[in-house]
């Protein structure tokens, strides 16, 4: 085959008013034009080299393929740069948006003194509630027993069971950070199992958040804080493992036709807590012939004695129920053994329903 190639002259095409801009290759397959300075023009097309003046050795030729793929890298770099740009700066519009006094007040948790991460936690609902738990003392011709209360107003008015007060001639209770108070009772309600007492001289007292015990569910998380065996302020968890047990317990140690006791009084040993029936049998001791039954949470929270009048709490830090009796099996020796996750608590709804009576000094 003949070769028809034309001669050409040594200086056509005619030499171009500025020089060529030469391609930087920064690695094998990709080839970048940098920008011109100054006169604004493009970089020539992929082809053949032109001829420069001067001493500097002219760029290896570059095929249009590999041009191509260059220029196409380049501009899929800029478009994601832009992206990201554009996202990290609305990023930082939001966050300036926002006042530092916006971000503490959102960051601050209403009505209680534990931090946000603690929340829903036993060591959260216990820093918040334990303020509004104390230990009554309570000192009769029969001797002296321990029990527990929740404060309901800051002036002193605290909720516990009747059995803890009943025949009590004399009432002495210690808040949380170690203040102890003469008490008065107000009014009991031996049917419920509850009685309201009020501190002489108090103020200032954190008063409990009463809940809805009707919202309870089966398994839903409690914790129980009390004075068992006169240990202020003891913190148990557990669940609730059955609603509506029919607990029936005794009215008052003054059961004169029960037997025993100085004075028709009956006399009962507080390591065993107090008695209490259920399904047709009697746990801690002989209830007497006055009883009263009344519905239940039952809890497998770790409850002992000392414990009644205390509080069963939700993970909000609201009280749903008044602990009232547990069930501790006895050894040969006559004492107990401690709990076996068997307890039982007045339901708060009950208590909210009868406050009005008990404040105004009617016993029912």
């Amino acid at each position: 085959m003949t070769d028809h190639t034309q001669p050409q002259q040594p200086y056509y095409p005619p030499r171009p008013p500025y020089e060529p801009v030469r391609p930087i290759t920064t690695e094998p397959g990709t080839t970048v034009w940098p920008s011109g300075s100054g006169g604004g023009h493009t970089p020539p097309p992929a082809g053949p080299s032109y001829a420069t003046a001067g001493p500097a050795p002219a760029a290896p030729p570059v095929s249009r393929r590999r041009a191509k793929r260059g220029v196409g890298l380049m501009a899929a770099v800029a478009i994601a740069a832009a992206a990201i740009g554009g996202g990290t700066a609305t990023l930082v519009q939001q966050l300036t948006a926002d006042s530092p006094a916006t971000a503490a007040s959102s960051s601050a948790v209403s009505g209680t003194n534990v931090s946000a991460s603690s929340t829903g936690t036993v060591a959260g609902v216990a820093e918040a509630v334990s303020p509004s738990i104390v230990e009554i003392s309570a000192s009769s011709t029969s001797g002296k027993s321990t029990g527990s209360g929740v404060i309901i107003t800051g002036d002193g008015e605290i909720v516990t069971n009747n059995h803890v007060i009943s025949g009590a001639s004399d009432i002495s209770v210690r808040t949380s950070d170690g203040r102890t108070y003469g008490a008065e009772v107000v009014g009991k309600d031996p049917d419920k199992d509850l009685a309201l007492i009020k501190l002489r001289d108090a103020s200032g007292l954190k008063a409990a958040t009463l809940g809805d015990s009707s919202r309870v569910k089966v398994g839903e998380e409690v914790v129980a804080i009390g004075s068992p065996e006169g240990l202020t302020g003891t913190v148990t968890s557990g669940i609730v493992s059955a609603l509506d047990r029919d607990v029936t317990v005794a009215k008052d140690p003054e059961d004169s036709a029960g037997g025993g006791g100085q004075d028709g009084q009956r006399q009962w040993d507080p390591r065993q807590g107090w008695p209490f029936e259920f399904g047709g049998q009697q746990f801690n001791g002989d209830t007497g012939s006055s009883k009263t039954t009344y519905k239940a949470l039952q809890t497998d929270a770790s409850l002992n004695p000392g414990n009644s009048g205390g509080a069963l709490i939700n993970m909000n830090g609201e009280i749903i129920g008044i602990n009232s009796a547990m069930y501790s099996p006895s050894s040969s020796s006559g004492s107990t053994a401690g709990s076996v996750g068997l307890g039982f608590a007045i339901p708060v709804n009950t208590l909210k329903a009868d406050l009005d009576a008990l404040r105004s000094g009617g016993e029912s």
